[in-house]
C-alpha cells in the first residue's frame, strides 16, 4: 500500500512539472493533474490539500537535485574563478530541464507563505555554495557579491526562459563574462 501511494504521489509530482513547465501556475489545477495521472480529482486530495502543497512538495524534491548538479559543477573547477564559472553555467545549462522550469513556473507565481519561504531557503542554499568561492577571490563582502551574482544568474535564467532574440548560448557567455568581470567585460 505505501509503495503505491508513493508511486501514486511520484506520478502527481511528474504531472505538476510538466503542467508548470507546459502552462505556467494557472495550468497546475488538480483536474488537470487528476486527467495526467488518470485518477479521481477526489484522489488527489487524498496526496495533496492545495496546490500550495504541490507546489511546496516539488520545492522539496527537485530543488535539492539541481543545487546538486550545481555543485558538483563547482566542485570539479580547480579556482575560485573556476568555481564562479561553473555556478553560473550549470545553472543556465539547467533552464531547459523539467525540474527547473517547473521551479521557475513557481517563482514566478502568487504563492502562500510557507511555498515562499521554501524557494527563498533553496535559493539561499545556492546563492550560499559560491560565498566561499567569492571570498577567495577577494570580494570583502562575499556574501552580499553572492546575492547580486545570483541575480545576474536570475535574469539570463528569465531571458532564456522567454526566448529572448539571444541565442541561449551569447546569454549564458554574458552572464559569465559579467560574473567573471562586471559590466567592464
Amino acid at each position: 500500500m505505501a509503495e503505491h501511494r508513493s508511486m501514486q504521489r511520484g506520478a502527481l509530482l511528474d504531472a505538476a512539472r510538466s503542467l508548470l513547465s507546459e502552462g505556467g501556475t494557472e495550468a497546475l489545477t488538480f483536474p488537470a493533474l487528476a486527467e495526467r495521472t488518470g485518477l479521481a480529482r477526489s484522489s488527489v486530495y487524498e496526496y495533496f490539500r492545495s496546490r500550495a502543497a504541490v507546489v511546496e512538495e516539488l520545492c522539496e524534491v527537485d530543488f535539492p537535485v539541481w543545487a546538486a548538479d550545481v555543485s558538483t559543477a563547482m566542485e570539479r573547477a580547480g579556482t575560485p574563478e573556476g568555481k564562479v564559472e561553473a555556478y553560473v553555467r550549470e545553472q543556465l545549462s539547467l533552464v531547459g530541464d523539467r525540474r527547473h522550469r517547473a521551479v521557475v513556473a513557481i517563482s514566478a507565481s502568487e504563492l502562500d507563505s510557507g511555498a515562499r519561504e521554501k524557494i527563498r531557503a533553496a535559493h539561499g542554499g545556492l546563492v550560499a555554495m559560491i560565498v566561499e568561492a567569492l571570498a577567495e577571490m577577494g570580494h570583502t563582502e562575499p556574501r552580499l557579491a553572492a546575492m547580486l551574482l545570483q541575480g545576474v544568474v536570475d535574469a539570463a535564467v528569465r531571458r532564456i526562459e522567454l526566448g529572448a532574440a539571444e541565442d541561449p548560448s551569447a546569454i549564458t557567455e554574458a552572464a559569465v563574462n559579467m560574473a567573471l568581470r562586471g559590466v567592464s567585460g
